[in-house]
């Protein structure tokens, strides 16, 4: 890989890193009415359910060193966390928020606030990380994983467990 285009694939990731939760929180004041997406949040809590499933399969082959297994599986999951965003938004730009109304709203407002701030924070992680292997760069790579993976993974279990926490309010 030629260094113009490594330099223009760390511009995108950045632009993105911006780009990306800035879109989603203008979009919340966005609000599309007659359109019935309320059957999406169990779907995008099954996304994310796959992508930590996918994300420790995708751990375990590396360890074993099957390295092609590897990278299909971590296209698989970027695809499914690209899906997720999508369903998510989609949601959220037809219907209402939906307000925990459980015993346990501190346990779930940090679970939700560490979840929001690490989505923020992972992409440029995960992106930059897959970038690294891209390049060919694994130590790079690796070094970064140790923070982009626990990352990644906690945003995609804590996502389920943000549904299952709220769902009998919607």
């Amino acid at each position: 890989m030629n260094k113009k285009n490594t330099n223009t694939y760390r511009k995108v990731i950045i632009t993105l890193s911006f780009v990306i939760p800035i879109a989603v929180a203008l979009l919340f004041s966005v609000k599309i009415k007659g359109i019935d997406l309320s059957f999406l949040p169990p779907i995008y809590a099954g996304i994310n359910g796959t992508t930590a499933i996918l994300l420790i399969a995708a751990l375990i082959a590396i360890k074993n060193k099957n390295i092609n297994l590897h990278k299909r599986l971590i296209q698989c999951c970027l695809a499914l966390s690209l899906l997720f965003l999508l369903c998510y938004v989609a949601y959220h730009i037809t219907s209402d928020t939906t307000i925990y109304k459980g015993s346990y709203k501190t346990v779930y407002y940090f679970i939700l606030i560490s979840h929001i701030f690490l989505s923020i924070g992972v992409i440029p992680l995960v992106l930059f990380t897959y970038l690294f292997a891209f390049e060919g760069n694994f130590e790079k790579h690796k070094k970064w994983t140790k923070i982009a993976f626990p990352a990644w993974l906690y945003v995609a279990i804590t996502g389920v467990v943000i549904y299952i926490m709220i769902s009998p309010f919607y």
